[in-house]
């Protein structure tokens, strides 16, 4: 698959579940994963900061052949390594992690995404040759620490009119929440805990997209 037909099926996605084991109730990350994809998930990335350079190989080369056989797309979280020796679809890169026009340089036919907390950080990212943009963490969350803490809803209205790719939002997005991230132009949401730590994973999943399915149809 080249880059093109992945940033297609990129765009036709909605929900995107971000899986790390430590945040999956004490299943497996491959149970979690499965769950997902069996609710229609057809964007998952695969986030492990914690294993050896081993381990997150072989998990990760399980996950791209869980995602596979569902025709979902698999992002890799840090590693552009990693994402390249699985085959994978993409790989997601921080602000502390290789610059993504390096990035663009070694894997040309992955999405690139990029994670920003401003207008600033997204239009560089954009200008560096990315994918899509991520914005947050929107809400107060426990997954993932920035100095910035949570920017708000808000954020999206300033930081979207200038991207000319496609951008996620991500942080502390629940279902009681989601319809204020798609009523501001959010056509991929990303979540951690609201599908991988619910008690009904493929549940919680379903009711995730309907609502971002529902919310696009009236904006």
């Amino acid at each position: 698959m080249d880059l093109q037909e992945r940033l297609a099926r990129f765009e036709a996605a909605d929900l995107y579940v971000v899986i790390t084991e430590a945040f999956c109730a004490g299943r497996s990350s491959l149970e979690v994963l499965d769950a997902a994809l069996e609710a229609g998930v057809r964007l998952v990335q695969f986030r492990e900061k914690g294993l050896d350079s081993g381990a997150m190989h072989v998990k990760a080369r399980a996950f791209r052949q869980h995602t596979r056989d569902a025709g979902a797309l698999l992002i890799v979280n840090d590693r552009v390594d990693v994402a390249l020796a699985v085959d994978a679809d993409g790989v997601h890169l921080g602000q502390s992690d290789l610059p993504i026009s390096v990035a663009r340089t070694i894997a040309p036919e992955l999405i690139i995404g990029g994670s920003s907390h401003n207008t600033e950080e997204a239009l560089a990212i954009q200008d560096a040759g990315a994918g899509y943009v991520n914005i947050g963490p929107v809400f107060d969350t426990q997954t993932k620490s920035v100095p910035t803490g949570a920017v708000g809803p808000e954020m999206l209205d300033a930081v979207t009119p200038h991207l000319r790719i496609p951008w996620t939002t991500m942080g502390g997005i629940k279902l009681h929440n989601v319809g204020e991230v798609v009523a501001r132009g959010a056509r991929h949401v990303a979540v951690v805990t609201a599908v991988t730590a619910a008690d009904d994973v493929a549940g919680a999943a379903r009711a995730l997209r309907e609502a971002i399915l529902s919310g696009r149809k009236e904006c």
